[in-house]
């Protein structure tokens, strides 16, 4: 796993490096002490993990992680405060660490967000373009892509509904919108990937699938537009 560490404290950022170079498989590949660089970084490079402070200047923990939501990186919160557990848990953060931090618990915080990574890698495409396979439960299960009417993003899962069943996958939408085919799917809003076979109609601020009516961001009307086949 690829980590970064982001403290403007350089204490609390000696401690976590030392403790994540006991760690074979967890790689620090930088730090640094304030979210604004961190940000620019993850621009150009994505890691699995970071372990991050919530008051810092300029850009606190809590907006960096907002504006990471879209991307899947796994956050674990390291913070000398508690008042904002409930604001954390409520970005789906793997975990929230007190500081000082110590091994015993900084190693069950490790274990959370391998879990979450791990669980990430649950849907996968095969090399047959036509279906992927997913984990529901215990089982691996094969879903054709012409099965499938829209994917929903619910907290840490995302839901692929069907005509026989609804599948929940423990994973992000970003994860499923890599997997699923561009020609075929598109997202439309933050919460929703759609079939674009599947749309039975078009109205303000939505389409219809299945009956069911799913709203339109107006970020991704625009390439929906261009999409769409309109006489």
């Amino acid at each position: 796993m690829t980590c970064l560490i982001i403290d403007d404290n350089p204490i609390a950022r000696a401690t976590l490096s030392q403790l994540a170079s006991q760690v074979k498989d967890l790689d620090v590949i930088c730090e640094y002490c304030n979210a604004i660089d961190a940000y620019n970084h993850l621009q150009s490079d994505s890691v699995d993990l970071i372990f991050l402070d919530i008051e810092m200047p300029e850009m606190t923990g809590l907006e960096l992680t907002r504006n990471l939501r879209d991307r899947g990186t796994v956050v674990i919160f390291t913070t000398s405060k508690k008042e904002y557990a409930v604001e954390a848990f409520e970005l789906n953060v793997a975990d929230y660490l007190i500081k000082p931090v110590t091994p015993g618990r900084f190693l069950q915080a490790l274990g959370k967000a391998r879990e979450i990574i791990e669980s990430k890698k649950e849907v996968v495409q095969v090399k047959n373009d036509e279906f992927i396979f997913v984990r529901d439960s215990n089982i691996t299960r094969r879903i054709k892509f012409s099965e499938i009417f829209y994917a929903e993003a619910m907290g840490d899962y995302v839901k692929f509904y069907t005509p026989a069943k609804t599948y929940a996958i423990h994973g992000t939408l970003k994860a499923a919108e890599e997997k699923l085919p561009a020609a075929n799917f598109i997202r439309v809003h933050r919460s929703y990937i759609i079939a674009l076979d599947k749309i039975d109609t078009l109205q303000d601020g939505g389409l219809v699938i299945n009956g069911q009516f799913l709203p339109v961001a107006d970020a991704y009307r625009k390439a929906l537009n261009s999409r769409m086949n309109v006489f």
